[in-house]
C-alpha cells in the first residue's frame, strides 16, 4: 500500500505544508507555476555547493518572497550579502515581480532526505562503492536521531558492464501509511557516463501531533 504514492504529497495539508504558497485565477495559474519551476531550477543550479534542501515561494500582489533552506547559508549570502544581491538581480530576468530572497540554515543535513540523496549522488560520481556510501548514510542518520531511514538505488550500480538492478537498504522503521508520521522523502538522478542511477531516500523523524 505505502509504495504507490509520494510520501510528501500524501501528507500535504495534514502534516506537511505546500512549498509554493499563493493563489491565482485560471488565466494566470499556469504561467506562475512555470515561473516557480524556473526560479527553483535557477537557484538549485546557482547554489549547488550550498546544499539546497528546499526552495519555498510565497507570492503577494507584486512581490515574491523566496526562502531557501540550505546546509551552508554562507555560500548563498556571500561576502556582505553580495550573493543574495546578485541572485536577486538575475531572478529579475525570470519575473516582473519584486524579489525578496532569504537563506535559512538546516541544522542536521544528515536527517534531510534531499541533502542525503545529493550526497549519495556526489559520492557515486566519485566512483566510490555504493554499498559503503549507503551504509555510511544509514548510520549517520540514525546517530543524529532519525527513527528510521530507507535508501533505494536503481540502475547500473556496478558500472557499465553490469546488469541494471534495484538495491534497497534500511535501518529502523518507515511507517509509510501513518499520516502522523513525519517522513522526509526525496529522489535524485545521478547522471553517470554509462547511464542514470535513480536515488530515493525516506527518513522517518518521529510522529507529529495532528
Amino acid at each position: 500500500m505505502g509504495q504507490k504514492i509520494n510520501p510528501t504529497g500524501f501528507r500535504i495539508g495534514i502534516s506537511k505544508d505546500w512549498t509554493s504558497r499563493w493563489f491565482a485565477n485560471k488565466a494566470t495559474y499556469g504561467d506562475l507555476v512555470v515561473e516557480d519551476l524556473k526560479i527553483r531550477k535557477f537557484l538549485k543550479n546557482k547554489f549547488e555547493q550550498a546544499g539546497v534542501k528546499d526552495v519555498e515561494i510565497e507570492r503577494s500582489l507584486n512581490e515574491i518572497k523566496i526562502i531557501m533552506k540550505v546546509s551552508k547559508p554562507g555560500i548563498v549570502i556571500g561576502r556582505g550579502g553580495a550573493g543574495v544581491t546578485d541572485a536577486q538581480e538575475q531572478l529579475k530576468k525570470l519575473t516582473n515581480s519584486k524579489i525578496s530572497l532569504t537563506a535559512e540554515e538546516v541544522k542536521s543535513p544528515e536527517m534531510e532526505a534531499a541533502l542525503v540523496a545529493q550526497y549519495i549522488s556526489r559520492q557515486l560520481k566519485r566512483r566510490l562503492p555504493y554499498r559503503r556510501i549507503v551504509s555510511g548514510v544509514l548510520q549517520s542518520a540514525m546517530d543524529k536521531g532519525a527513527k528510521g531511514i530507507k535508501v533505494r538505488l536503481s540502475g547500473l550500480l556496478s558500472g557499465g558492464n553490469s546488469i541494471a538492478r534495484r538495491e534497497v537498504a534500511s535501518l529502523g522503521s518507515i511507517p509509510s501509511q501513518t499520516l502522523r508520521a513525519d517522513i522526509d522523502y526525496a529522489q535524485e538522478d545521478c547522471h553517470m557516463l554509462y547511464g542514470t542511477i535513480g536515488i530515493k531516500v525516506w527518513i522517518y523523524k518521529g510522529e507529529i501531533d495532528l
